[in-house]
């Protein structure tokens, strides 16, 4: 019964707070205020706070720009966390845009759908992602391309890491800092997951979306930290594969600090 009477209360409250926060945050997106940005952060802060979601932050956001965060990715939670803690826009496939819900949640926020099978439109797709850095915006890459059960990184893909190097010629100082952050979901009630039950938190994709949703909302008090690394600097000489390589080891060590129970330095 308590279950079912916090999920009633987060469904009113996520309403409530829907109704007044999204045709606000639609005028800002026609008219492009700066307040585009900062909308989504509320909204996640609430959403994470309905959904029980206890947000830790260890180490620091870079204070540099053009700067795109490089993160692993294991839930739609990933989503409300990293909103939660900054003012981001995300990288998404473009299968997201027509998702119920989540779909017009990534439109509302901005999004740039790219789509990956079609080499002619990548031109396109990675110029946007610049622009966009170079306005000072943040850009969150999943560079796995998928989610993972949250107990690991895969495979991390390089070609992902190709709007970076387009941003290089916008920026004032001819680099784009390319910063490492590992989002990790530790406790279930104050208890450590263990690798059985972090899939709890986890949706790998093969999981329908209103029972994990559910699910998530009965739990109701779920710990997750995001801890950001050391940022490397991309210039024009960089070599991608160097890059990709170097961050898909500082997010995996950020994860696996994480998970271990132990503060990031």
């Amino acid at each position: 019964m308590i279950a079912w009477l916090r999920i009633a209360f987060a469904a009113v409250v996520i309403l409530a707070v829907s109704i007044v926060l999204m045709p606000l945050q639609v005028l800002a997106l026609r008219f492009d205020w700066r307040l585009r940005r900062r909308l989504p952060r509320v909204w996640h802060r609430i959403i994470c706070y309905c959904l029980g979601i206890s947000v830790r932050v260890t180490g620091r956001l870079e204070d540099r720009r053009p700067l795109m965060l490089c993160s692993n990715h294991s839930s739609w939670l990933d989503i409300m966390v990293l909103s939660a803690v900054a003012d981001v826009a995300f990288i998404a496939k473009i299968e997201v845009s027509d998702w119920p819900i989540f779909g017009t949640l990534a439109k509302l926020q901005k999004s740039v759908f790219v789509v990956r099978e079609e080499r002619r439109k990548t031109g396109h797709q990675a110029n946007e992602i610049a622009g966009r850095m170079a306005d000072g915006e943040i850009v969150v890459l999943f560079p796995e391309g998928t989610t993972s059960d949250g107990n690991r990184l895969l495979e991390v893909k390089s070609s992902l890491f190709g709007a970076a190097a387009m941003a290089v010629p916008y920026s004032p100082t001819g680099t784009v800092v390319v910063q490492p952050v590992a989002v990790a979901y530790t406790r279930v009630h104050g208890i450590p997951m263990g690798r059985y039950h972090r899939p709890l938190a986890a949706w790998p994709g093969d999981i329908e979306l209103l029972p994990h949703l559910i699910d998530i909302l009965r739990c109701g008090a779920i710990d997750a930290e995001v801890s950001f690394g050391e940022a490397v600097e991309y210039r024009a000489d960089s070599n991608r594969k160097e890059v990709s390589a170097t961050i898909a080891s500082r997010i995996r060590s950020l994860l696996n600090t994480s998970l271990r129970g132990r503060s990031v330095g």
